[in-house]
């Protein structure tokens, strides 16, 4: 009736980094700390010990480390990962009866007390631990038994007790009858760098041409690719490339009725020269492609790639694998609507369908297809609209086989549903920032990010723009609106992007009574001169220089807000752990208006500000003074809205 779980007197909670208490693996980034943590403690005055066993998921040995008492109960261990994959770990802890006795023996002897019988209770453990000791530990243990009963002063038996070497023989001799084992073992997911820092450019390559009227190519593509290095971004995505289909194609603007001339757009995926692992003819061949990633790379750029699993009515699957449809009673084919919306010029993929298992191989067959030609990340449209169960199995066997993968998930959709993507396997994800405007959103939807669980599976990435997305804060606030929303996008996240160039470019012209551009480029093919020169030019590349060279900006989740007396100034501070890297950002959210407000900085735990901090400005090379707990900042946005002010640490900036 009485099991041995008696002796197992420790209580373990609260285990982090967990994600539905180790339904779904965390998340992190290769050679980064991370920290293990849990609640541990017991009824009592008794000393705990605790430790984490961790192994790589396709080791067969667990390593074991001690967790460190910090406080209130908390333990941590602090783990940094030295490869990419899963990591797997488990919480331990006992009463740790000899450091329970040294303690007491120690206070009963500094009191004068009489310790023989104390002693003897202290040999009582050491000789109970040696039955569970092997090897090297139970040399120590009856070495330390043999050179205490040797010693005859009690203040030398006093220092033989405070050894640390007898301390650690008992911790790998512990009696597993008394360990409490959390339940659960628990997943870290390990990526590379960029899954968790990464600067995103979108263009669409036919619109890359240089003469006016002439379809991109991937060849005029190289052409820019200086210009978007020096510019400062790292990822280059591109909307689909592969044949559009001719039945119900769109015209400008999204009209039902397309003119000859009209390209349609690049979202309506197939037509009779081919679909998912085709490329439009116009803008080159597969070998263009390949040439096209290769030389990107040697730009500091990698090409990430559009994954929209969706046909137009012409795609080839159509007439191949009707299954994957949904028919009407009329015997037409469902095509995708999102009421009152509708996209005649799309048809979804039926993922109940008899032939599912059909469907879902070869959806992933699209993806290896890709990775083959160089290709490792992918931004995946409308994930939401897809069975959920399908992306948690084919992201897990695309990372099994790729690793480096990374799929952005272009989810802007309810809560719970953008969560679980990022629980089941999506690196990063779309997010609402780009509907958050004033200083309470901003405040409380990156507090959300950033201080729940939400921290150790969701990455989000912040996109000011979209080629579906104009805000009217971009289109009233003219070039101050779009430096504003990029300065917030480049330094609240650690990963962001813009569709460009119509962002530097500070085009803004809605269609009327919506947020979205008028003149769309996904309907339309576009000629821009790529030698063009803006302010918002300038402030990009500033910032993703600013952000390269600065460690605290390479995370979203260590931010601090400031309190400010004007709501139309946001401040906060971004550090990196070991405080090497402090940035103080203020940012004037009011496009036409100059601002000033009083600033209190926040505490930061482990920090403590000076009363005189020097500071430069890493926007436009000034520095400046921050004295006391408040000091005044203005801001101008004709001159500039914000300032990245780097904190001179141990005098230097």
């Amino acid at each position: 009736m009485i099991s041995s779980a008696g002796k197992k007197r420790v209580i373990i909670s609260n285990v982090l980094p967990s994600v539905d208490d180790g339904l779904f693996p965390a998340k992190t980034i290769i050679n980064q700390k991370l920290n293990i943590s849990a609640d541990i403690f017991a009824d009592g005055h008794d000393e705990i010990a605790a430790s984490v066993l961790i192994k790589y998921s396709s080791e067969k040995l667990w390593k074991e480390y001690p967790l460190a008492l910090v406080n209130n109960d908390h333990w941590i261990y602090s783990f940094v990962p030295e490869k990419i994959g899963t990591y797997q770990f488990q919480i331990l802890a006992w009463i740790d009866a000899f450091a329970s006795w040294k303690n007491g023996f120690e206070k009963k002897y500094n009191a004068g007390q009489e310790v023989d019988v104390e002693l003897k209770i202290g040999v009582q453990i050491v000789e109970g631990a040696l039955k569970n000791a092997t090897g090297k530990n139970k040399a120590q243990l009856q070495q330390w038994l043999s050179l205490l009963n040797e010693t005859e002063g009690i203040e030398e038996k006093g220092s033989l007790i405070k050894n640390n070497t007898i301390t650690e023989a008992l911790y790998k001799s512990k009696d597993k009858s008394r360990v409490t084992t959390y339940p659960r073992i628990f997943d870290i997911t390990v990526e590379r760098e960029r899954a968790g820092f990464s600067t995103w450019y979108e263009l669409f390559p036919r619109s890359a041409s240089a003469e006016p009227g002439a379809h991109g190519t991937f060849s005029d593509v190289i052409k820019i690719l200086p210009r978007i290095s020096r510019m400062g971004f790292d990822v280059l995505y591109f909307p689909p490339i592969h044949p559009i289909g001719k039945v119900n194609r769109k015209g400008r603007n999204n009209s039902l009725k397309a003119n000859d001339d009209d390209p349609g757009s690049p979202w309506a995926i197939g037509n009779e020269k081919g679909g998912h692992k085709e490329i439009h003819s116009q803008l080159g061949t597969i070998k263009d492609f390949k040439k096209l990633v290769q030389e990107s790379k040697k730009y500091g750029l990698e090409v990430a790639m559009d994954i929209a699993f969706q046909c137009a009515p012409d795609h080839p699957y159509v007439l191949k694998h009707p299954s994957w449809f949904k028919w009407r009673p009329d015997g037409t084919v469902q095509h995708a609507e999102n009421p009152p919306k509708k996209y005649e010029d799309i048809l979804p993929f039926n993922f109940e369908s008899e032939d599912w298992e059909g469907l879902w191989k070869e959806l992933k067959s699209v993806i290896e297809y890709w990775i083959g030609t160089g290709v490792s990340i992918f931004r995946v449209d409308n994930p939401h609209t897809k069975a959920i169960p399908f992306w948690e199995w084919v992201i897990k066997e695309i990372k099994n086989q790729y690793p480096e993968t990374i799929f952005l998930a272009e989810a802007f959709t309810r809560p719970r549903i953008m969560e679980r993507l990022a629980k089941i396997g999506f690196t990063q994800s779309y997010t609402y920032f780009t509907w958050r405007h004033t200083k309470k959103e901003l405040e409380e939807y990156v507090t959300e990010l950033t201080q729940t669980n939400l921290k150790y599976y969701f990455r989000p990435n912040f996109w000011p723009n979209t080629p579906d997305i104009l805000t009217p804060e971009l289109a009233a606030g003219k070039e101050n609106g779009h430096i504003i929303r990029l300065l917030l996008a480049a330094t609240l996240s650690s990963s962001y992007g813009i569709y460009g160039p119509v962002y530097e470019l500070n085009i803004d012209e809605p269609m009327p009574g919506k947020e979205e551009y008028i003149h769309n480029e996904k309907y339309e093919i576009k000629h821009w001169n790529w030698d063009f020169y803006t302010k918002t030019y300038e402030i990009i590349s500033r910032i993703n220089r600013i952000r390269k060279e600065n460690a605290s900006l390479h995370s979203t989740i260590n931010i601090k807000f400031a309190e400010t007396t004007n709501e139309q100034i946001i401040c906060y501070v971004k550090y990196d752990e070991d405080y090497k890297n402090v940035l103080i950002i203020a940012v004037n959210l009011d496009p036409r208006n100059t601002h000033s407000a009083n600033i209190k900085l926040p505490l930061l735990e482990g920090f403590e500000w000076d009363d005189n901090i020097t500071v430069h400005d890493l926007l436009n090379g000034d520095k400046y003074h921050w004295k006391g707990d408040w000091n005044y900042v203005e801001l101008n946005p004709y001159d500039m809205p914000a300032h990245v002010l780097r904190v001179a640490v141990n005098n230097t900036i």
